[in-house]
């Protein structure tokens, strides 16, 4: 049974989804592996460590998709991919699934298709399939780095014979996985951080890495709904975001750094800075905008630019960090899809024969949760 590995169709993304070592181990499996010829190139791996490591090499994309049974993808299929499919086939990657157009395309040609961003990541034997902490872990680290590029000065203080240089100070909004990482990255650099969160809960995180909480009040009601809800199902009310609004648009006047994290799936993502707060920003300060691909945390962003107000305050649009860490968020990604692979296969000896067998099980909490496509149906719920 082969899994086939295509190239990305976009010149933003130089990620691939399976790479030379994740060959050994889907061959240890028992897969045989067919990779698009240049498909990890960008990521800094040849077709010959590919074809060390056991892979054929195939030369065009129509030749992975007609011998592979299962295709593997950082992003969705191009529509000529999708449209060579056949029943039976299966197709994995971050697929987007609620902005997806195709899923109607992908049930008509009868694939299984799964999207890895819907796993479910309160599961503990899934956490080494988890995609969207694996790219985000290093997108928060580079994120830091590319506003310290950004930045006209210096992130740690320093004394000199000439006076002393204060620190960056650095706003963190939204601590999830790449928040944290952010966090920690801008502390080793030697900036001092503030971070923000609708999810009181996350105030222990942020200050077990060195950062200041920048606290909004709460009633009593409030904080027993926002405890007992662990943070993530808690619906704030409308004095609490006006409140934190005013909390984020003191600490971004005196920022130098920002660093907006904020995402939600199948949604635009949260406003967080408005062109008033970006007005009281001081000149040179940076904001790097990690949700500029879907639709923007800060006004004014575009994706994969940057954009300077008239104030000085420099926005970058940053689309797709992880691909500027090509070969290593490759490596985890390609670890979280061996791992979901490795659900798919029938257990020993469920088949007479001893081939490598596959079992779909919709009602399995994994395959059923990340499942977008099956049996000619879209299985996705509407958002």
């Amino acid at each position: 049974m082969k899994i086939g590995v295509i190239s990305a169709d976009i010149t933003s993304e130089s990620r691939v989804a399976i790479t030379p070592d994740a060959v050994k181990k889907l061959r240890k499996l028992g897969f045989e592996v067919v990779i698009q010829s240049g498909a990890g190139q960008a990521a800094y791996y040849a077709d010959e460590l590919y074809q060390a490591a056991g892979a054929d090499i195939a030369s065009s994309l129509t030749e992975v998709i007609t011998q592979s049974k299962i295709i593997t993808t950082v992003n969705d299929l191009p529509a000529e991919a999708t449209e060579s499919l056949s029943s039976g086939q299966i197709v994995i990657g971050m697929l987007d699934p609620y902005r997806n157009t195709q899923l109607d395309t992908y049930a008509a040609k009868g694939a299984t298709v799964f999207a890895m961003e819907l796993l479910p990541r309160t599961l503990s034997r899934a956490q080494n399939m988890d995609v969207l902490s694996s790219q985000a872990n290093l997108a928060g680290y580079k994120a830091v780095l590319l506003a310290a590029n950004e930045y006209s000065r210096p992130f740690p203080m320093f004394m000199t014979s000439a006076g002393t240089v204060k620190p960056a100070k650095v706003v963190i909004l939204g601590v999830g996985v790449a928040g944290l990482q952010a966090i920690a990255t801008a502390k080793r650099l030697g900036a001092v951080v503030e971070a923000s969160d609708l999810r009181p809960t996350a105030r222990e995180q942020v200050e077990s890495l060195g950062g200041k909480w920048l606290d909004v009040p709460m009633s009593a009601e409030e904080a027993e709904t926002a405890k007992s809800t662990g943070g993530y199902a808690w619906t704030p009310s409308e004095q609490y975001v006006k409140d934190q609004a005013a909390v984020v648009d003191k600490a971004l006047s005196n920022a130098d750094i920002v660093i907006t994290t904020a995402q939600i799936p199948g949604r635009n993502a949260p406003r967080l800075v408005h062109g008033a707060t970006l007005a009281k920003m001081k000149a040179g300060s940076v904001l790097i905008d990690m949700a500029a691909g879907t639709g923007g945390n800060v006004e004014g962003s575009v994706p994969n630019e940057t954009i300077t107000t008239d104030n000085g305050v420099r926005i970058v649009g940053a689309a797709n960090i992880p691909s500027m860490l090509a070969a290593q968020s490759s490596d985890l990604y390609a670890n979280n899809l061996v791992n979901f692979i490795t659900t798919l296969i029938a257990p020993a000896g469920d088949e007479a024969s001893a081939s490598l067998a596959l079992n779909l099980d919709m009602e399995d909490e994994i395959q059923g949760a990340l499942a977008v496509t099956h049996d000619g149906q879209v299985r996705l719920a509407k958002r």
